[in-house]
């Protein structure tokens, strides 16, 4: 497989829907993270934000994830949504040292902040940043750091500062969707409503989108997302993109759908490895 300039996956590797279109309808659960590894070469690490790996199954990640591999691992929500951060380093070494198994292919970490965390507390944000010192990339949620004001700057311009990734979360066509879904009800509840916000304080840009359960709804907000990371990768940075629906049925049709995409704008790029063209492919809008 040619390496890709950039890190492209989907929020997890275990979908037994995807056996609709991507994995053998064969294929056991075990099996699923080393095929996703022969089409993506990223993986959202959000299971970590709700409980922390066990050594034995880190053991089993580290010998099935190639070395290029990437798993960005959220820090544990009971570091990240605590009351004060600076009180969270021991914990977060800890985190760090848990995961060492999988060596560089934790990089970066992912600080994902509640909407409570507000400019009030940058300084705890400062202190965790400089102390945990390792590659890392931060994600916002209060309406402060979207104002445009003082607020936001200040947040980038430490970021920027330290060389620490902003991570854009774009949610825009999931909220674009009027259905009464359940599924889609439930991630609409659980993902915040703010603005994109593009960012490039470091060499490894970091994008979230959060698509619309119709894979052609979702054309005009990726649009714009493929000039931007095309832009990137011409500039000589990695950036890591990242695909989400509102159940992660069609995450990987989105993430493939938006890697033919960009073959478009960038020429040479190599295609994504198929595993499986399963007749459903055209109704999935992948030809």
């Amino acid at each position: 497989m040619t390496p890709l300039p950039y890190f492209l996956g989907c929020p997890s590797w275990s979908e037994n829907a995807w056996r609709e279109y991507l994995y053998p309808a064969e294929a056991r659960p075990s099996d699923f993270l080393g095929l996703y590894c022969q089409v993506f070469n990223a993986v959202e690490g959000n299971t970590t934000f709700y409980a922390r790996p066990a050594p034995a199954t880190l053991e089993r990640w580290a010998q099935i994830m190639p070395a290029h591999f990437r798993f960005t691992a959220k820090f544990p929500g009971d570091i990240s949504h605590a009351d004060d951060l600076r009180q969270q380093c021991v914990a977060a070494h800890t985190f760090i040292n848990l995961l060492k198994p999988l060596g560089a292919r934790v990089a970066p970490y992912w600080l994902q902040l509640p909407a409570s965390f507000g400019p009030a507390r940058l300084g705890e944000l400062v202190a965790f940043i400089d102390e945990v010192d390792v590659p890392l990339a931060v994600e916002v949620r209060n309406k402060a750091f979207f104002a445009k004001g003082e607020e936001e700057r200040l947040l980038n311009r430490l970021l920027l500062d330290r060389g620490v990734e902003r991570i854009c979360l774009d949610p825009r066509a999931l909220f674009s969707c009027t259905s009464r879904d359940p599924g889609v009800l439930h991630a609409q509840s659980k993902k915040p409503r703010v603005p994109p916000r593009p960012a490039a304080f470091s060499q490894s840009p970091q994008v979230r989108f959060i698509g619309h359960p119709e894979l052609a709804a979702n054309e005009p907000f990726l649009l714009p997302w493929l000039d931007k990371v095309a832009a990137w990768i011409e500039e000589g940075r990695t950036p890591y993109v990242f695909l989400h629906t509102a159940d992660n049925r069609l995450a990987a049709a989105l993430a493939q759908r938006f890697h033919q995409g960009l073959m478009e704008r960038l020429p040479g790029l190599p295609a994504l490895p198929e595993l499986h063209r399963a007749p459903a492919a055209e109704q999935l809008g992948l030809l």
